[in-house]
């Protein structure tokens, strides 16, 4: 297996997403009932950004409100890395790597068609 497009094929190819309007607690929830450690954030079916169970700690305790009066859009990375099918396993390992990521959406003429876990990559 030498691609994303690879990888893929052999992945279940849900991706979930969330609405930058929800609520931090909302996407935790979610994240625990598929379990999975990040979500997308979606908006007028446009990819904006990516919420992870790593935003919450850091970044949503700075804002001194409670989870359920978080948004979102207040804690997600606007800025996200990705890939496209034709990728390397070897070059997303060194994206994860280098940007301290653990998801990458795959996309392909600018649609979402799939996400990788480091989890993912490190098994192929």
């Amino acid at each position: 297996m030498n691609t994303v497009s690879e990888l893929l094929q052999d992945k279940k190819q849900e991706v979930t997403t969330i609405n930058p309007d929800k609520s931090a607690h909302d996407a935790m929830q979610l994240m625990a009932d598929k379990k999975i450690g990040a979500l997308l954030v979606e908006e007028d079916g446009k990819m904006i950004g990516i919420f992870s169970e790593r935003d919450y700690p850091g970044k949503a305790k700075a804002l001194h409100k409670p989870l359920q009066e978080v948004l979102v859009k207040e804690i997600m990375s606007d800025h996200v890395v990705h890939v496209s099918p034709d990728d390397t396993i070897e070059h997303c390992m060194e994206l994860v790597t280098k940007n301290h990521v653990r998801h990458l959406p795959v996309l392909k003429d600018d649609q979402v068609i799939g996400i990788i876990s480091i989890g993912d990559l490190s098994k192929a």
